[in-house]
């Protein structure tokens, strides 16, 4: 399907559902480095809602057309945006990505700038082209964070580091991130999405309920002590186990030996 945004911004926000059960979000809207205006990113929440509920997406990418991911917010159009309710959880993209059950894909090309940043920090795995570039503008314009990279981004690649890249607005470049262990993977500009497909079609392999469980327990694990979220896995595993049927664990047993079988003929 191909989902846009409400007049008079149509097609800013564009989403193409594969049959392999992967779908594909694009920023549409190049001729301004795909920058954010208040109705695209109500939209694109919208976007990432809908697939969450859409049963036939199992994973989902995200990326934005021509020479940028995300410039950030449209600046021309700030008022209209800040003063709106950052609250709203129906209209916030990185609160609809944080409530997305299903893995989320970042396909990052050129600029990620302030929101295009926090936008990249919301995203499960990231790959990014040679050269791209993830920027923090929020001291440099006087904006105020509040998709999170103020706490994020220190929690990934460490709070000098962090420091550093808010409070100066130097480039992190994708290469630096690889190296932080922010981005996946590093690869040509023309092999962003190739790549980015490569890890969809790798999950899309793999048992969906089991999928979506994994992404939640490490997400919410993350946010606490590692005492918490060991417990915190105990807790899930054995919810996981005790509802088990018979039928599942013959099928589970099924799939080992089967796996086995395929080695041993190998050999």
């Amino acid at each position: 399907m191909d989902a846009s945004s409400s007049p008079p911004e149509k097609n800013l926000i564009l989403v193409h559902c594969e049959p392999n059960g992967v779908a594909l979000v694009t920023i549409n809207r190049p001729t301004s480095l795909n920058s954010l205006t208040r109705s695209m990113m109500a939209d694109l929440a919208q976007a990432f809602k809908r697939l969450d509920m859409d049963e036939s997406v199992r994973v989902i990418i995200l990326t934005g057309s021509g020479r940028s991911f995300c410039s950030g917010v449209d600046l021309t159009a700030a008022e209209d945006v800040f003063k709106g309710d950052v609250k709203d959880v129906e209209s916030d993209t990185v609160a609809q990505m944080e409530l997305c059950r299903k893995p989320i894909i970042g396909a990052i090309k050129g600029f990620a700038v302030t929101a295009g940043f926090e936008i990249s920090l919301a995203c499960d795995i990231l790959v990014a082209s040679k050269g791209a570039k993830f920027i923090d503008t929020h001291a440099r314009f006087g904006i105020f964070p509040s998709w999170g990279l103020s706490q994020k981004l220190s929690r990934i690649i460490g709070p000098n580091k962090a420091r550093e890249v808010s409070l100066t607005a130097t480039p992190l470049t994708a290469e630096v991130a690889e190296k932080l262990g922010f981005v996946n993977h590093v690869v040509e500009e023309g092999e962003v999405l190739k790549k980015a497909r490569e890890i969809a079609d790798a999950i899309v392999k793999n048992n969906q309920d089991l999928v979506l469980r994994y992404k939640a327990v490490i997400n919410d694990g993350f946010k606490l002590d590692l005492g918490h979220a060991l417990s915190l896995e105990k807790e899930k595993a054995h919810d996981y186990y005790d509802g088990m049927t018979k039928e599942q664990f013959r099928k589970m047993q099924e799939f080992i030996a089967g796996r086995n079988a395929k080695k041993q003929s190998k050999l």
